[in-house]
């Protein structure tokens, strides 16, 4: 195989986790080697299917997923199973976006297999502490919301570069900290040490959204900052949940202004 997007989409199409962590590598590996390139005369997918996952975890609506303390080990492994299913889901985002959308230099598409190669890497880890904990992945309930603005957004490569990254991804760049200093209260290291791997990654994660929403305005000779709001107000009513981690996000290509102005449309928690 030498279609990158076909390699994608059989990364994305991998229903057993492990299947899909060994794809992910291998094609990864071979796009470095020279072994894969996008083809932009291959068939473009008409319509967004549900991509391959395993039976478990039960999908269940945002607002039942339970909250659970970290006091308790079950607490703490219900965490580390949210924060892998966002991470296995962000495998298939990375790889969608390199099956789906068309016309982009190379570098779009080796910086989105380098974010599902990553998003595989974190998943790994979670899923080792998970076992640590006596759990696997599909124990608890989870929700789709990422895949569903990933469905929402099929049809735009602009709308996909602003909000799923630029939002979705993002908000992990706010509540980690946060996180963090929770489970350092209770001297959960082996956590801790994963979730600041996962943060520095993902900064760089959210930067190749950025990069390539910019890219895709001016290609459409459009304004960004108000190009952004504007799919925040179309998509999501023009409301963010906040606060917001200032550095991480300047870091992640957001500008003083965009930062006014989410701050702006900011909703507390």
């Amino acid at each position: 195989m030498t279609n990158l997007h076909a390699a994608a989409q059989a990364c994305l199409a991998a229903t057993d986790p492990a299947e899909k962590l060994r794809l992910t590598h291998a094609a990864w590996q071979a796009l470095q080697a020279g072994e894969l390139h996008p083809d932009p005369a291959s068939l473009v997918p008409e319509s967004i299917a549900t991509p391959g996952r395993p039976q478990r975890p039960r999908l269940v609506p945002q607002r039942q997923v339970p909250h659970r303390g970290l006091g308790t080990p079950e607490g703490r492994a219900a965490l580390v199973h949210a924060i892998a299913h966002i991470e296995f889901n962000a495998i298939n985002l990375a790889w969608d976006a390199v099956y789906r959308f068309r016309g982009f230099p190379a570098d779009y598409y080796r910086d989105w297999a380098s974010c599902a190669h990553d998003e595989a890497r974190h998943f790994a880890m979670l899923d080792t502490r998970l076992a640590e904990f006596g759990h696997a992945y599909g124990d608890f309930d989870a929700h789709n919301g990422l895949w569903e603005m990933a469905e929402k957004t099929a049809h735009s490569d602009l709308a996909r570069m602003a909000l799923v990254p630029r939002v979705l991804e993002a908000r992990g760049l706010d509540v980690t900290p946060g996180m963090i200093e929770r489970l350092r209260g209770i001297g959960d290291e082996r956590t801790i040490a994963i979730l600041e791997v996962i943060l520095r990654e993902e900064v760089a994660h959210v930067a190749a959204g950025t990069r390539w929403f910019r890219w895709c305005c001016q290609r459409d000779a459009l304004e960004p900052r108000a190009t952004f709001i504007g799919l925040l107000r179309e998509y999501m009513g023009g409301s963010l949940r906040g606060p917001f981690n200032h550095a991480a996000r300047q870091a992640a290509g957001f500008d003083a202004e965009e930062m006014d102005q989410l701050a702006a449309l900011a909703v507390s928690p």
